[in-house]
């Protein structure tokens, strides 16, 4: 998923724009019930997004049939709502970018507290998980006009909200916009068991990096244990 706060550049588009993970179908809730042909393809578009996003942070060469597979649909199915791979990574990029956008919304939004405003969003990023397709995709397909206008709105939204809470005084004066996408995807690499002690380990170490960003300073208590020897060393059994 694109980072909007990077430049996309015409020669080499990037997705470094960030927004991880927990990409889902955008597709609008508020809509009258579906039924027969209509319901099963929004059940298989489902699917196959929540598949595609699995098998691409796994592997981004992986082919389409590969998505079709995992997603239990066939690759006709696939095709008639996605007719390239191009297509797909496109719209799993939109949705983490419309998930994205629509946190520091909220946090630019929010006239309370500027330091929970702005910890609000930075957790939200990474419990998330947009930027784990940031980090597997960047370069691998060529961006939409579209994704483009959408990263650009992201990136004038991350402006607002670091400019107003730098101005504030909670956080070191030093702080860049551009720092954001580069700590979130440093967190998205994070991978150590299962879902949940990956989550775990996320929320650790964000918690340190706050507390490295905000005045005055702060020591706040560590969520969860740090990784233990075994589980840094399972890295290195084959699957």
């Amino acid at each position: 998923m694109f980072n909007p706060t990077a430049t996309i550049h015409q020669t080499r588009p990037s997705l470094d724009q960030s927004v991880s993970f927990q990409l889902r179908s955008m597709e609008d809730p508020v809509t009258a019930p579906l039924s027969g042909r209509k319901a099963q393809a929004a059940r298989n578009d489902q699917l196959i997004v929540e598949a595609a996003r699995e098998v691409f942070i796994a592997d981004p060469s992986a082919p389409i049939a590969a998505v079709a597979e995992r997603a239990g649909v066939g690759i006709s199915a696939l095709y008639r709502r996605y007719p390239s791979k191009e297509d797909l990574l496109r719209k799993l990029c939109a949705d983490g970018l419309a998930l994205y956008t629509s946190i520091v919304e909220a946090a630019v939004a929010d006239d309370g507290d500027p330091w929970a405003a702005f910890e609000t969003f930075m957790r939200g990023i990474v419990d998330s998980d947009t930027h784990s397709i940031t980090n597997a995709l960047a370069g691998t397909f060529t961006p939409s006009a579209e994704l483009n206008e959408m990263a650009a709105r992201s990136g004038r939204l991350n402006e607002q909200l670091v400019e107003r809470t730098v101005r504030a005084g909670v956080v070191r004066a030093d702080l860049d916009v551009g720092d954001l996408g580069v700590l979130f995807e440093q967190l998205a690499v994070i991978h150590v068991g299962d879902e949940r002690r990956t989550r775990e380990l996320r929320r650790r170490y964000l918690t340190i990096t706050l507390d490295g960003l905000r005045l005055p300073p702060a020591s706040t208590p560590l969520p969860s244990s740090a990784p233990t020897l075994d589980e840094r060393a399972a890295r290195w059994v084959p699957a």
